[in-house]
């Protein structure tokens, strides 16, 4: 299923009901890989019910089938008033966003600092716990190792990018970047951060040999990030 296709389906559906469509993330600013990048739409809606729901049951399987995330949608009391409950998530959206469809939802919307760094730090530490996880999967299988690191760079951007915000920065589309930052700031070593950008999104190798280094760094990366999240959470933003 195509996005206009979709969008066709929701406008059948809803009528004059459906007040935005909206498409974010990578693939609203471009950053999106060929294959390997999802297309993430919010739905805002005046009223939801079941049954309107249930008629989007095989639209929504077709969506997800090509690979992208169920729409997220809510009303539009819920949107007006969400932005404390998933800070991270609005102001990725905010950011980074094309209005497919309806009216601009974004007026008046705003993410409070304070609701930011609570959930970038919780995020971060469930991260942390989900790589280490991860590891224990893997074992010294190279293979597996590789593929948790490929795996799990978007969502760890995800947080980096709310990191830059934390610090009244507007994150740049250069993964790269964006990870220089926040390594100089939490003070780790952004070599093998650069090396999952360059696996995960430029369609680089990992050689075998240098894959549970990588790794390593990489978990070490997210303890220290923690670690400093835990601090700037009791102290005022340096740098």
């Amino acid at each position: 299923m195509t996005l206009d296709e979709l969008v066709g389906q929701l406008s059948a559906v809803y009528g004059t009901g459906l007040r935005s469509v909206v498409l974010y993330g990578s693939a609203a600013s471009g950053e999106q890989v060929e294959g390997k990048s999802d297309q993430n739409v919010l739905v805002i809606v005046e009223q939801l019910d079941r049954m309107r729901l249930q008629q989007l049951a095989q639209t929504s399987r077709a969506w997800t089938d090509a690979g992208n995330p169920p729409p997220l949608t809510l009303t539009s009391a819920e949107w007006k008033r969400s932005a404390d409950i998933f800070p991270m998530e609005y102001s990725d959206i905010l950011e980074r966003h094309r209005v497919l469809k309806g009216e601009n939802p974004f007026a008046g919307i705003h993410v409070e600092p304070r609701d930011l760094r609570l959930q970038v730090e919780h995020e971060a530490m469930g991260k942390l716990l989900r790589l280490r996880a991860g590891v224990m999967n893997a074992g010294t299988d190279t293979k597996r190792q590789g593929a948790l690191l490929a795996e799990s760079l978007s969502a760890l951007m995800v947080i980096f990018r709310a990191v830059m915000r934390l610090h009244g920065e507007v994150p740049p589309r250069e993964s790269h970047a964006v990870a220089k930052f926040v390594a100089a700031r939490a003070g780790f070593d952004a070599a093998p951060f650069d090396r999952v950008i360059a696996l995960a999104r430029e369609g680089r190798s990992l050689a075998a040999s240098d894959t549970s280094e990588t790794l390593d760094g990489y978990v070490s990366g997210m303890e220290a990030l923690v670690a400093y999240l835990d601090r700037y959470s009791t102290h005022a933003p340096q740098g």
